[in-house]
């Protein structure tokens, strides 16, 4: 399989996850959120799509797939406060995340990297909504909403461990780099598929 057809394969793979976390983010956006301080804040169920990416493609794929994921779900009925906060929730989740992969499974497992990630989400929205108030009072909603982000952390985590489990493709993207020496944060391409029968 030449470079061309490798990264056509990788782009068709980040279409099909977008096009996921898109639904799942429509979908959330149908739950009501308790915090009237907040209108936009979500509980963060498309991490699950994030975890996925995180495991499966290289660190700028990852993120494209976050920012493309956020634009389309803004362009399909979002408003400016929700891109907001979804942003700001998505981004620092993202990144916490990645940073924390990189210790490596043996010390943090996927259901720990998703909590830390549902935590992490809303303290990306309190941050947002003490910026759009103009204080910083609104961070005291920030144990309650801890709280949250670790229940829908745990969840999706479990959820993102069942697909790896039982999702063949995920399995072998996931570990496919383990027999090169890889852990947490090392994750291939689609293209590997090719090097591994089903």
């Amino acid at each position: 399989m030449n470079a061309q057809q490798s990264r056509t394969r990788q782009y068709i793979y980040i279409a099909l996850l977008c096009a996921q976390g898109v639904i799942i983010g429509l979908l959330e956006r149908m739950i009501p959120f308790p915090f009237a301080f907040a209108p936009g804040a979500k509980l963060g169920l498309a991490n699950l799509i994030t975890i996925v990416s995180l495991f499966t493609m290289s660190v700028s794929d990852s993120f494209f797939l976050m920012v493309l994921r956020l634009l389309i779900t803004t362009l399909l009925g979002g408003t400016l406060s929700t891109f907001l906060y979804s942003s700001a929730g998505a981004s620092l989740s993202w990144l916490g995340m990645l940073l924390i992969m990189q210790l490596g499974e043996k010390r943090v497992s996927m259901i720990g990297i998703s909590a830390a990630g549902g935590i992490l989400h809303n303290v990306g929205q309190l941050i947002v909504a003490s910026l759009i108030a103009q204080s910083w009072t609104v961070m005291l909603y920030l144990p309650v909403l801890a709280f949250m982000g670790i229940l829908s952390g745990i969840a999706v985590g479990i959820a993102a461990n069942f697909l790896f489990e039982h999702v063949d493709t995920l399995s072998r993207l996931r570990y496919a780099d383990k027999h090169k020496g890889g852990h947490y944060g090392n994750s291939p391409h689609v293209a590997d598929l090719s090097r591994h029968p089903k």
